[in-house]
């Protein structure tokens, strides 16, 4: 994934201090933010140049503090490198001769009023999503009771059908259909392409807008992917997990998600039994596991017979 210096300076609303014409053609290859104290000070064996350069105020104070020949020579050396970018925090005056030596180089310099800690915590976590890896799943995505589920199976199976009972019931919808899946970290985020957000497809019904329908409180952007439930048709003779132990797992983007399958029968609901498993699972990260405590209490009525 590539950003560009001007894509990433309309989405954090910058201010420009400094232009340049190869604003929308420089590119940030890095999901990270260099603060140059250091080389300010002299070091440059280390020096993270392809990043966006973040000047707060503790730089700035020792930049303005060193002789004036001293500053020229750091400051030479500092835009020698092929800078995307210089953001300047808290709304700093640029110094001129820093903007004479950007402009020599054609560097743009931005400025912000946001204080230096709090930007840099907005421009991380946008480089961290523009940069994230995406996959893109066939199923639909559901907020119950603060779980994130993906209902996934073969057309026709009941994907949306159930999700819209889920609806009914209060839950929230972020995705039908197709599930736009990023990793950032160690967690997988899912939200539906543009085009179709806040669409469902009802078969004989048609599109239906839920967003139109049952307010904002029923669809939701964005949500963490916990927990799969595949929907399947009944297979009379397969065996089927009873005790919730079979421990399944679907990798996406390299992270393991917990996977639960669903044998579907007429006149089963499908939306309890989601809302079940949601609950289950949260139940199961807080330690409590039903199957064992079954086995915990057919131990305990064995050992008091013995």
């Amino acid at each position: 994934m590539q950003v560009t210096v001007r894509q990433f300076a309309n989405m954090l609303h910058l201010n420009i201090v400094c232009d340049s014409i190869s604003a929308s053609e420089r590119l940030i290859m890095v999901p990270d933010i260099c603060r140059p104290g250091l080389q300010f000070a002299g070091y440059f064996d280390v020096f993270a140049y392809e990043r966006p350069q973040l000047i707060g105020k503790t730089e700035m104070l020792f930049l303005k503090s060193l002789d004036p020949d001293i500053r020229r020579e750091r400051l030479e050396r500092y835009f020698s490198y092929e800078l995307p970018c210089v953001i300047i925090a808290r709304g700093m005056e640029c110094p001129d001769e820093m903007i004479l030596m950007a402009r020599s180089r054609d560097v743009p310099v931005y400025g912000t009023k946001e204080v230096t800690a709090a930007f840099s915590a907005y421009a991380m976590e946008y480089l961290a999503e523009a940069f994230a890896p995406h996959e893109t799943h066939h199923g639909v995505l559901m907020d119950v009771f603060g779980v994130g589920v993906m209902i996934t199976g073969d057309s026709g199976v009941g994907k949306s059908e159930c999700a819209l009972e889920l609806i009914n019931h209060g839950h929230q919808l972020v995705a039908d259909d197709v599930v736009d899946v990023s990793r950032i970290g160690i967690s997988l985020y899912g939200e539906a392409p543009e085009m179709v957000r806040d669409l469902m497809e009802l078969r004989g019904v048609g599109i239906v807008d839920v967003k139109k329908i049952y307010g904002i409180g029923a669809v939701e952007r964005r949500k963490k992917l916990d927990l799969i439930i595949q929907i399947a048709l009944w297979q009379d003779g397969k065996n089927y997990d009873r005790l919730g132990r079979a421990d399944l797992t679907e990798t996406i983007l390299g992270i393991d998600v917990p996977l639960l399958e669903v044998p579907v029968r007429p006149g089963r609901s499908l939306a309890t039994i989601v809302e079940i498993a949601a609950r289950r699972w949260a139940l199961s990260k807080e330690g409590y596991d039903a199957a064992e405590e079954l086995d915990r209490r057919l131990h305990d009525r064995y050992m008091s017979k013995v």
